[in-house]
């Protein structure tokens, strides 16, 4: 007897559960968004110029003072040069520009005018990270994802050393702290390594209180939660693009994404802490207490006999735990010494690098897109709501692979579309990067369900790390993908676009989850999806999303294991669903 079982007589999906995902869990997820995402309108960059404090002095216009000190390029002028000439003679001339045409060009040499009409206030202004420094933001963006990577090792072994609930304080303190701090960072070092410690908690501080949730809810139940979570993430970054629309002082956004989670360790009463790390450490008797807890406020009761019998099993499985640890144990390695398992790691880690840094990307890319940035975020965050509620609806009819697959393929051929539209199609190119954006966000939320149900179970946990440590590794050199958009807006998108294609089709190797046994061991996992034929199935699978009267059944094909197929609209079912069910009667 396990812990599921004891919870199907505590109440697996009651009143506990629900107070505990609504009231705990889900506003628990909303920090991660607001760190990861405030940095998008910290380091906006304004329109400038070359400064030139002589024509300044002398009270010239802005659109004079560029007119006499600065060259154009093309139609628009430079922000990096300016003339080298002597301004102080051109005011006793009257203002004279008659040898601009002949006059030499040099650098900025006392710093930069900005047009703050529209950025009234950014990182790139305070520190002047524009012409020679302009990598800078981008280095913040990629060290807010690089603490990121090093922290989900970080917080993956705290995890396990003190606890779910003790980290997740943790983290939250981190955040906070360095949150803080980076509105009052000196100088662009300081704000760069603010910015990595305030990354150490991402995501981390998003799938604590997850996991905690989930531990409490049934099995069926799970993808349920997940697809609650996915939405009230995106519904605090809808939440955000408000605040920032309504704090444009950069140090400000810092610090109000920030101090109001203070309140957030009120949750220190409710938080419960996770059921099977307790189990892991040999505590049984506090998670007997924690199940009548549940029982109690669902106004249930768990027989006495299936207490014990639990508390038998839990210490029986302790013991035989203890001796494994004596014993080899499976690992990552594992993943990769057989052909079949070695196929399915190495694309689920392909799909998961391309969804996760994609997304994010996308999500970066979003103030960029159209001409107000806070509303075209908005918009981005938004148009996730469609993507999800869609792929919760297609995962269990479509199967898992066939509606990632389109998901990624529909969200790069979207994205390479923008290529092919005009400069001035901003509408259009806006259209086009919101489908991008909406389908990614289901993939995103696939994948991480459909890896795991990949993975033998004793090894699923070192499978997710790998994809999760190299999807982490993605989003340190996705910043410098969408740094090449200051050259031409749409290549970042185009780039992300290519790879989600890619992605897709290769995604099309991956066995199908939905209605089979899933793999327990490693050799099952080796057997699972083995003769599985990725573009035969393809088209098998297709033909069954038609219409009962467009199908073609080849009648004289052996019949599969109906155990397997259950005549579900995505198994193997190469009859009519009434003949199976003739059969199994």
């Amino acid at each position: 007897m396990d812990l599921d079982d004891v919870l199907r007589h505590a109440g697996d999906w009651d009143r506990y559960q629900h107070l505990l995902l609504w009231l705990v869990c889900l506003p628990a997820c909303i920090p991660c968004g607001f760190a990861a995402f405030n940095q998008v309108f910290m380091d906006r960059i304004p329109e400038h110029w070359c400064k030139v404090p002589t024509l300044i002095s002398a009270e010239w216009t802005a659109e004079d003072r560029k007119a006499a000190s600065i060259p154009k390029l093309g139609t628009v002028y430079s922000q990096c040069l300016k003339y080298d000439l002597n301004y102080t003679d051109i005011l006793l001339e009257n203002g004279s520009n008659k040898s601009l045409d002949e006059a030499a060009v040099t650098f900025c040499t006392d710093g930069w005018e900005y047009d703050e009409v529209d950025v009234p206030s950014s990182v790139v202004i305070d520190f002047e990270l524009v012409c020679s420094k302009s990598l800078y933001p981008t280095l913040g963006l990629s060290a807010l994802n690089g603490g990121g990577l090093v922290g989900v090792l970080l917080f993956g072994y705290l995890n396990d050393r003190i606890g779910r609930k003790k980290n997740y304080f943790l983290c939250l303190t981190v955040q906070i702290v360095f949150g803080i701090a980076t509105a009052f960072a000196p100088n662009v070092v300081w704000w760069i390594i603010f910015r990595f410690f305030v990354g150490l908690t991402i995501p981390a501080i998003l799938h604590i209180p997850f996991v905690i949730c989930l531990e409490a809810v049934a099995p069926s139940k799970r993808t349920l939660v997940s697809f609650y979570a996915n939405m009230f993430y995106v519904v605090g970054l809808m939440g955000f693009s408000g605040l920032a629309y309504s704090t444009t002082q950069w140090r400000l956004i810092a610090l109000s994404t920030s101090v109001p989670f203070v309140l957030y360790f009120l949750y220190i009463i409710f938080l419960p802490e996770s059921m099977r790390w307790l189990l892991s450490q040999g505590r049984v008797k506090e998670v007997v207490e924690m199940l009548n807890k549940i029982a109690s406020v669902n106004r249930r009761c768990i027989p006495e006999e299936v207490v014990q019998k639990f508390t038998e099993t839990m210490e029986l499985q302790r013991e035989q735990a203890d001796c494994l640890r004596n014993g080899r144990r499976a690992n990552l390695r594992d993943l990769l010494q057989t052909p079949n398992m070695r196929m399915k790691t190495l694309i689920i880690s392909l799909s998961w690098v391309v969804n996760e840094t994609t997304y994010v990307g996308l999500s970066y890319y979003g103030p960029s897109m159209g001409s107000d940035p806070y509303f075209s975020f908005f918009l981005s965050c938004v148009v996730e709501i469609p993507g999800y509620v869609f792929c919760l609806l297609l995962m269990d009819r479509w199967g898992r692979r066939m509606t990632l697959c389109s998901c990624m393929i529909l969200s790069g051929v979207a994205a390479i579309s923008t290529a092919l539209l005009p400069t001035d199609a901003e509408m259009l190119t806006l259209i086009l990067y919101l489908i991008a954006k909406c389908t990614i966000a289901g993939g995103t939320m696939i994948i991480f369900q459909f890896g795991g149900e990949l993975y033998p179970t004793e090894v699923r946990g070192a499978g997710i790390g790998l994809a999760s440590f190299l999807g982490g590794i993605g989003l340190t050199l996705i910043p410098f993908i969408n740094y090449l958009g200051t050259q031409w807006l749409v290549l970042p998108i185009v780039t992300m676009g290519a790879f989600s294609v890619v992605g897709g089709i290769v995604t099309l190797k991956l066995p199908e989850t939905l209605g089979a046994k899933l793999p327990q061991t490693l050799e099952e996992g080796e057997d699972f999806g083995k003769d599985f034929k990725g573009w035969a199935h393809t088209i098998q699978q297709m033909s069954r999303i038609l219409p009962e009267s467009l199908r073609c059944r080849d009648k004289q094909q052996e019949v599969v294991d109906l155990e397997q197929t259950r005549c579900h609209p995505n198994a193997p079912c190469t009859i009519p669903c009434e003949q199976v069910q003739d059969q199994e009667l």
